[in-house]
């Protein structure tokens, strides 16, 4: 019988490191690999030869013979205060609200994702995660502007 849900426990990280398996491999943006090469004192095309596979046109972290990142040690994030979008926003990803069966899919890899809950509270929790994290980034994106606005008056 499923559990009550508030909504707001459908996930709690247990630190396993199992999100750092490669299942699917996890996608850098052009930002993501712009401040990973920075925090590892690189350049971002070496970044990509040197950390990345291709999926198609797209770079993807590159995975150990063990299956997990290359970033990964001890199943612990060696990247982590640059870690890429797609692992921030794990388990709350977009492909959730296309079809929410990734949802339980994902939990076959994680064993903090929760499945005892209905369809539509698992929808909600990612729909409010997902703005928030919307939110957090044009919160972010206003103060980076004014900042470099101010720098720019002082410089005038």
């Amino acid at each position: 019988m499923p559990s009550e849900h508030n909504g707001k426990d459908i996930f709690t990280c247990r630190q396993c490191g199992d999100c750092c398996r490669g299942y699917g491999g996890t996608y850098v943006t052009p930002e993501d690999i712009a401040a990973i090469a920075a925090y590892l004192g690189t350049d971002p095309a070496h970044f990509v030869s040197d950390y990345c596979q291709m999926s198609g046109s797209r770079p993807v972290l590159a995975q150990g013979k063990d299956g997990y990142c290359t970033f990964a040690r001890d199943r612990i994030c060696t990247i982590h205060p640059v870690k890429p979008r797609m692992c921030r926003a794990w388990p709350y990803l977009e492909s959730v609200m296309v079809d929410v069966g990734n949802w339980r899919a994902m939990a076959g890899s994680c064993p903090g994702i929760q499945t005892d809950v209905p369809d539509a509270v698992i929808l909600e929790r990612v729909r409010e995660e997902i703005r928030r994290r919307q939110a957090d980034r044009q919160r972010t994106a206003r103060r980076d502007r004014a900042t470099a606005s101010q720098q720019n008056d002082r410089s005038v």
